[in-house]
C-alpha cells in the first residue's frame, strides 16, 4: 500500500502522546516517536501488514525498548485513533463556543476537519483504512468519541432543519455523505496544486449547502459564488 506523499518530519511536528501513559514517570519523547513511526508504518504497509518489528527498525527503537513502552499493535492503533479524535473533537468544540448560526456551525466543523487532517494526512490514512481494525475496549472507547464527534454534526444539520434553511433531507444520510466527501481528501488531494484547508473548506462546504438548502434560503457563500458568475458573464 502506498504511503500518501508527504514530509514525514513536517506531518509529525506537531503529534503528541495522549497524557495517559503506562509510565508516567518516564519522558513522553520515545513514546512520540513511537506513535509516530507507527502511524508511518501503519500508512505505507496496512495494519495487518505492519509489525512491531517493522516499528522497532523505523523508529530506531529495540524491540525490548518498543515493549516497555506499548504492549501491543492494536494498543498502537488504538492510542492514535483516540488522540485524533479527541482532538478533532476538542478542537471542534473551542471553534462552536458562542456560535449561533447552524450554517456557520456547518461551515466551522467543515474547515477544523480538514484543517487538521491535511496538516496530518497519514493519520488521516490511517484511521480512514483501518476504521474496523480495533478489537474489544480499544474499539468500545474509540467508538464513543466517534459517536460524539457525530452527534454534534448531526445537531447541527438539525438546527438547520429545524430554522427552514435545510431541507427535510435524512439528517443521517447528509451527515454522512458530508464526512463521507471529507474522509477520502487523502486519496487526491496534492498540496502543491490542490486549495488549502481555508479555500477547500469554502468549497465543500458550498457544495454541501447547495445540496441541502431549503427553497428561498441561500448562503452568503452561494450568493457571492453566483454573483462572481453573473458578474464573469456580463464581461464575457
Amino acid at each position: 500500500m502506498l504511503c500518501f506523499r508527504t514530509n514525514v518530519r513536517q506531518v509529525f511536528s506537531t503529534f503528541e502522546m495522549p497524557k495517559s501513559s503506562r509510565h508516567p514517570s518516564v519522558s513522553l519523547s520515545k513514546q512520540q516517536l513511537i506513535l509516530r513511526h507507527a502511524a508511518q508504518v501503519f500508512c505505507e504497509k496496512g495494519y495487518e501488514g505492519a509489525s512491531i518489528r517493522d516499528i522497532s527498525r523505523s523508529s530506531g527503537i529495540s524491540l525490548a525498548g518498543m515493549y516497555y513502552y506499548i504492549k501491543s499493535k492494536q494498543e498502537l492503533l488504538y492510542l492514535i485513533q483516540l488522540y485524533t479524535f479527541k482532538t478533532i473533537v476538542t478542537r471542534l468544540e473551542k471553534r462552536l463556543k458562542g456560535v449561533s448560526d447552524p450554517v456557520e456551525k456547518l461551515r466551522a466543523l467543515v474547515q477544523n476537519h480538514l484543517d487538521y487532517f491535511l496538516r496530518h494526512p497519514v493519520e488521516m490514512k490511517v484511521l480512514t483504512h483501518e476504521d474496523e481494525a480495533l478489537e474489544g475496549e480499544y474499539r468500545k472507547e474509540v467508538l464513543e468519541v466517534k459517536r460524539r464527534y457525530y452527534s454534534i454534526a448531526l445537531g447541527i444539520f438539525e438546527e438547520m432543519r429545524k430554522s427552514g434553511i435545510a431541507r427535510r433531507l435524512n439528517s443521517r444520510v447528509a451527515v454522512l455523505s458530508l464526512f463521507g466527501m471529507m474522509n477520502w481528501v487523502h486519496t487526491w488531494h496534492r498540496p502543491e496544486t490542490d486549495p488549502q484547508a481555508d479555500s477547500l473548506a469554502e468549497t465543500m462546504a458550498g457544495m454541501f449547502l447547495h445540496g441541502v438548502m431549503a427553497e428561498g434560503h441561500e448562503s452568503q457563500e452561494l450568493k457571492s459564488a453566483r454573483i462572481a458568475r453573473t458578474g464573469i458573464a456580463v464581461a464575457g
